[in-house]
Order: structure tokens, then sequence, then C-alpha cells
């Protein structure tokens, strides 16, 4: 679209209350957990001073679909006094280590190749002003989103079954890599707090594989952008 960039991820490891100005709409890219955005990011964007264009898109990527994110985000819009023009998903390559299987590289190429057009077509819809399209919700979509999203952070969002094996060489990139400052070393070896996200970066940018989630991602392949 030619708008500037923004991480938020940065702006968030800094816990820092930001400030953005914008003349032109506000589109956020983010990743769905458990069919919405992250509560990390939504947090972040009530905290967050906006001034200027006031009309926001949301494009979430997901490994299959983003149920009824829209509703959410709609009312986040309007707290937020933004104008909300629609909310669309890529399907890009699954990366949720602690419960699914990674697709080959392979299979990521080819995901990440299908996307291209779409992600074209969002482009095409946002530099033309237009609301982005958005699929019919059923009540499958009302339930993921709801009492499911809620029972996922509630029962799976949390750090106590990350565990470092003897694999680990102590270079601090899970570290580096954790957008919530949420890891630590100690004699060398990684140690987790209690603000997690479950972004799984941690687990997969580890260069020896030292990191596990308890059984739960042992043996399974790691996840890194194939293209």
């Amino acid at each position: 679209t030619g708008f500037f960039l923004y991480s938020i991820k940065d702006s968030i490891k800094k816990q820092e209350k930001a400030k953005i100005h914008s003349g032109d709409p506000l589109v956020f890219v983010v990743p769905t957990y458990a069919w919405r955005i992250p509560k990390v990011v939504e947090e972040w964007i009530r905290s967050t001073d906006f001034t200027g264009n006031k009309k926001a898109y949301f494009i979430m990527t997901c490994g299959d679909d983003n149920g009824n994110a829209g509703k959410y985000l709609e009312q986040l819009c309007k707290d937020k006094q933004f104008v909300y023009m629609g909310c669309d998903s890529v399907v890009m390559p699954e990366n949720y280590i602690a419960m699914f299987n990674i697709p080959s590289e392979e299979e990521s190429i080819q995901i990440v190749i299908h996307a291209a057009p779409v992600i074209s077509q969002i482009a095409k819809e946002i530099k033309e002003g237009g609301y982005l399209h958005e699929k019919k919700v059923g009540i499958t979509d009302h339930l993921k989103s709801g009492i499911i999203n809620t029972g996922f952070y509630l029962l799976f969002v949390h750090a106590r079954k990350f565990l470092v094996t003897d694999s680990c060489i102590g270079c601090g990139i899970c570290v580096d890599a954790c957008p919530l400052d949420n890891i630590y070393l100690e004699d060398e070896k990684p140690i987790w707090a209690n603000n997690c996200t479950h972004c799984m970066a941690c687990i997969c940018d580890c260069p020896t594989q030292a990191i596990e989630y308890g059984s739960a991602s042992k043996g399974k392949r790691r996840y890194h952008c194939p293209l």
C-alpha cells in the first residue's frame, strides 16, 4: 500500500506507551490466537495514542480461519473511536508447535505462494479505500472466538511447560526473541516467568532445538519462514 511500517512487537518489548500519528488508514497485521487477535496486541492498541486517520483495517494471518474475530475488532474500534473498515484473513503455515504439527518446508512454501494473490487483493481494497470483504459467520465461529478463546487462555496460555535440554548453548536468542521479556538466563540457561503469550518464538528460533514444550513439541519440526 505504500504506508509506513511500525513494529508492534518492538513497541511491546520496550514496554513503551506509544504515540502514533498517521495520515493514512491504520492497517493492523497480526496473527490469530484462538480465533481472535492476541490479547497482548489488543491491550497495546487500547493503550496507544493514535492521531490522524481513524480508519482501521485488520489483516489476520491464520492456520485455518479467524472465526468471529471481526465482532471483537468492531467493538475495539468503537472503544478507540476508530472507523472499522473490516477484517480479512490470510492463511499461512501453522507454527503453534505446542498443539499442532508444523508443515514441511515445501508445504510451507506452497502455502505462502498461495497467499500472495490474497494479500494483493486485500492491499488493492485498502488502497481504494473500500471495506474489506468479510466471510459469513456461523455458530461455530461464534463459539471459537467466544467460549473457546476464553478457555484457551485460561487453560493453555502459560509458560509452565517450557523446558530446556542439554543441547542449550546459552546463546540468549530466546531472550531476544520473546516479545514480552518473559525469558531470562540463569547460569546460561533460559528461565520463563509468568507473562507468556504463546507466540512460540523461543522454541522455533532456538538454533539447537534445545527448547521443548513438555512432550507436545518433541520430534516436531520447528517453523521458520521458508522464503
